[in-house]
């Protein structure tokens, strides 16, 4: 899922859902038992069936003004990672084959909102936005497009954002975990949304998406063993080791409406999302919105579980292993998973 991305968006902005009703019931929610690299080697991979191709743009360019050093990646493994300003912690890699796999996502979240970019009650003449963790800036043109009239600021740790924008799309290089380079009053969670509140305007909107990094099941499909439910363990235990901050349980844990309420934000509202992990949904717009997702989860598992699966003791074979049994499990249609995701907005007080 980014797929587990854990990517709160910006002041005035961001998303809105269509879900999968089922009763509220959950497996393996990335709390189960961790397997060792060798459950993945000592059994065979499953026979494919039912299966559907996965989805397969250069998502790199550059962006002015740029200091050396933020260009100076790590590489691990062959991938490429944020540079060590800012977060070098994070966990997912800022290359060509990550950043598709952000688009993907970012299809998968629009279908699922019904077309949707965001679902904050914004004014018609909206002056500036700021799309928080943009990644490859796709939300931010899409918006820069649709409101030709508003400033519209990306920002991201890596400088890779395509050079050809709309005249009112830019990007910069920020880490929310850190302190804002945006003069306060300009366009204008907890330090995170803080920080929002004091950068916006008096009765200027903020909105928040962000989905667990686990998945769930409703009908016993998903057991712990499996490739899909270890994701989620992979992603926990292999933070703590990093010793790494995110959180991969936002949603579970609510912390987005928490957040918007101890910094201050008034007329909190918020809608669920249920996002299908394949095309197992009878309902043809879920179905479709779980292709997608499959191929979102699918088209880069070495990068968005490699560095993390590393803390834990695997080798770069092993989650090569780890990653077919995952495709093929997906592949089937068989597992019956989903990852709750969640869009909350809320208004900075007018003046009085």
């Amino acid at each position: 899922m980014s797929l587990p991305k854990a990517r709160p968006e910006p002041p005035q902005t961001a998303a809105s859902p269509a879900s999968p009703t089922a009763p509220a019931a959950s497996a393996a929610g990335g709390e189960g038992e961790l397997q060792p690299p060798q459950h993945w080697t000592a059994q065979p991979l499953p026979e494919d069936d039912d299966a559907d191709s996965t989805l397969g743009d250069d998502a790199a360019s550059s962006t002015a003004s740029i200091s050396s050093s933020i260009l100076q990646y790590r590489t691990i493994n062959g991938r490429t990672y944020h540079s060590d300003k800012g977060n070098s912690q994070y966990w997912a890699p800022n290359d060509d084959a990550q950043n598709e796999t952000l688009d993907i996502q970012h299809h998968v979240f629009t279908l699922a909102r019904e077309g949707k970019l965001y679902s904050a009650p914004l004014p018609d003449k909206i002056e500036k936005v700021v799309d928080i963790g943009t990644g490859t800036g796709i939300w931010a043109i899409d918006f820069g497009n649709a409101h030709p009239n508003a400033q519209v600021t990306g920002t991201d740790l890596s400088p890779v954002q395509p050079s050809w924008v709309p005249p009112n799309v830019h990007f910069q290089i920020d880490d929310f975990s850190q302190e804002w380079t945006f003069a306060e009053g300009s366009v204008d969670f907890t330090a995170l949304l803080k920080q929002a509140y004091k950068t916006l305007k008096p009765g200027g909107w903020v909105e928040t998406f962000d989905f667990n990094g686990y998945f769930e099941s409703d009908n016993g499909t998903l057991t712990n063993s499996m490739a899909l439910a270890q994701w989620g363990i992979i992603f926990r235990k292999g933070a703590e080791k990093l010793g790494s901050t995110a959180s991969f349980t936002v949603v579970r844990d609510k912390l987005q409406r928490k957040a918007l309420e101890a910094s201050g934000f008034v007329n909190i509202q918020e809608e669920a999302l249920k996002i299908p992990s394949s095309g197992w949904p009878k309902d043809p717009k879920l179905q479709e919105v779980g292709r997608y997702s499959r191929a979102a989860i699918t088209n880069d598992v070495d990068g968005s579980v490699g560095l993390l699966a590393g803390q834990l003791g695997y080798s770069v074979d092993d989650v090569k292993v780890y990653a077919a049994h995952l495709r093929r499990e997906l592949r089937s249609n068989k597992v019956h998973g989903y990852y709750r995701g969640s869009v909350v907005w809320a208004q900075k007080p007018s003046a009085p």
